[in-house]
């Protein structure tokens, strides 16, 4: 039995801990995966947490380039994250921290700075014990307060990056109870040319897996089709599982139809059986079956949105992506967003922006592109095209007012060209003298008030909101008098900084220096998007 050791381990408390890893080739969705099985769980009443373990070295994701890496995720407490976080908040719909992402640099930065403090007296400083105790320790703290905790491990088994975490697991699963410890492998199963399912990347990505210790209980093979019987008995008898520990996870319409999928397998009974819940999990007539009804509502209509961007990567814009999805699961109406890039628009739309119903402009960082986003924008304004701009979408659609409605010839951020005449957005004085750029924007969940009789009061159906920002520029205090005597309306602050704007004639334009579709979930549709989506169909005339 398992004793209290500086590791952190307490046998009373009595969690679950599910580890995911992935083999063969990173991409394949064992974050998906992951989430969908904390989903199942939730829904059979537990309490459900997850940690992303990320291999590489940046201590946080925020320097990281989207383009390169996707989306950096912002939680409530200012965290800048890997995407992965996003997709567990929204399918476990639940606020995480910092603490649940654990990177290398995190466990080495932490560990170096006990050392150089002599906290380890004299000895000296090891893989093991030493970062393994604290991936340990980081784990069972994330786990506080929850019934189970999911531990996904970024990357592939066998990169040379994972192996002091998988180690950590290792030592992880001998700490444990058996019962409360269940490794979930995630593998390719590719098609050959003749249409036959290939198990032997699964077969060698397992003997990896077995090489270091971990005997996975559960083998997920994701395959555009179903597991063949024939395919799951060979892979159970090459890995060393029984059958019923082989699930199928095939490519579905809808990330969110993943949970659907794998309860129709039964990988949400495996685990409780494993874990000897079946007992506690809800009853038949106490499962919440939200998820489902939200998921595979029917939808009445469709719209297309314009998505001007900068970065030509899907994930890079994935909560954004999400968060009009949810907005149309709310409204039952299918959003057709599609990219189009800012740069292209520079000179002109060029028709291209004459057949969408609604144009969305994100954030993003640097110069390049910002032309096409104010033209865009432009566009927008005179065209009454319902608007949502997010970030340095809101600053883009200040200089686009300050130029060409308050008459501000050059004016644009002081980020983008530093000789412009008219510093319109300019930088936030606390960002002034900065060293340091990873973790030192105004970041996290802050307050904003908001005007009653504006549209920003109806959307929110209250005077305040509460909503996450990653920015270091602001609206310049000395142009927001000229610009709302021009008519544009700073409907939402936070003390000294413009939050939300609007234009009242306009059918919808809209935009916020934060990022609402961080807080946006399946279930839980962001005020803005779903007012987006509502000044669509009052354009087009919908009923």
């Amino acid at each position: 039995m398992p004793t209290e050791s500086d590791t952190g381990y307490d046998p009373s408390l009595g969690r679950k801990f599910i580890f995911v890893t992935g083999g063969v080739m990173s991409g394949l969705g064992k974050g998906i995966t992951a989430a969908s099985t904390g989903r199942l769980l939730a829904n059979a009443g537990f309490d459900v947490t997850a940690v992303k373990i990320d291999p590489y070295l940046n201590v946080d994701a925020g320097t990281m380039n989207p383009f390169q890496h996707g989306e950096v995720y912002v939680l409530k407490d200012g965290g800048e994250v890997d995407l992965d976080l996003g997709n567990y908040e929204r399918f476990l719909d639940i606020d995480m921290t910092f603490d649940h992402n654990v990177t290398t640099g995190k466990v080495y930065e932490h560990v170096i700075n006990k050392e150089r403090a002599g906290d380890y007296l004299g000895k000296t400083v090891q893989i093991i014990p030493h970062i393994t105790d604290d991936i340990k320790r980081r784990i069972r703290e994330a786990a506080e307060g929850s019934d189970v905790c999911i531990i996904e491990v970024g990357g592939t088994v066998g990169d040379i990056e994972g192996m002091p975490f998988l180690e950590a697991l290792r030592q992880f699963a001998h700490e444990e109870d058996e019962e409360d410890i269940l490794f979930t492998h995630v593998t390719l199963v590719p098609y050959s040319k003749n249409g036959e399912q290939k198990t032997k990347p699964t077969q060698h990505s397992v003997k990896e897996l077995r090489s270091i210790g971990l005997q996975p209980d559960i083998l997920v093979g994701r395959s555009p089709n179903p597991l063949d019987a024939e395919t799951r008995e060979k892979i159970a008898l090459f890995c060393d599982v029984p059958v019923d520990a082989v699930f199928s996870n095939p490519d579905v319409e809808d990330i969110y139809h993943v949970p659907l999928a794998l309860e129709e397998e039964g990988l949400d009974q495996y685990v409780l059986d494993h874990f000897e819940l079946t007992e506690s999990a809800a009853t038949a007539e106490a499962y919440d079956t939200t998820w489902r009804e939200t998921v595979t509502r029917e939808t009445d209509d469709e719209v297309s949105v314009a998505l001007v961007g900068k970065y030509g990567l899907e994930d890079a814009y994935i909560s954004i992506h999400e968060a009009l999805k949810h907005a149309g699961l709310q409204r039952k109406t299918a959003v057709d967003s599609h990219w189009i890039h800012s740069e292209e628009l520079a000179d002109g739309h060029d028709g291209r922006l004459d057949d969408v119903d609604g144009i969305v402009v994100p954030g993003g960082f640097g110069a390049r592109g910002t032309e096409g986003k104010i033209e865009a924008i432009r566009y927008a304004r005179e065209h009454d095209v319902p608007f949502l701009g997010l970030c340095l979408g809101f600053q883009m659609a200040v200089v686009e007012y300050a130029r060409n409605v308050l008459g501000l010839p050059g004016a644009h951020s002081a980020e983008l060209d530093s000789e412009t005449p008219h510093p319109v957005i300019d930088l936030l004085p606390e960002q002034k003298d900065l060293d340091d750029m990873g973790g030192t924007m105004r970041l996290g969940t802050h307050i904003t008030e908001i005007k009653e009789g504006t549209l920003a009061h109806e959307l929110y159906d209250g005077t305040t909101c509460e909503e996450r920002h990653r920015h270091r520029y602001e609206v310049n205090p000395a142009y927001i008098e000229d610009l709302e005597e021009a008519g544009l309306v700073f409907s939402g602050t936070s003390g000294r900084r413009m939050e939300i704007l609007e234009l009242p004639e306009h059918p919808y334009f809209f935009g916020t220096q934060f990022h609402p579709e961080f807080r946006s979930r399946p279930t839980r549709a962001s005020p803005p998007f779903v007012g987006f989506l509502d000044g669509i169909h009052a354009t087009r005339g919908d009923n």
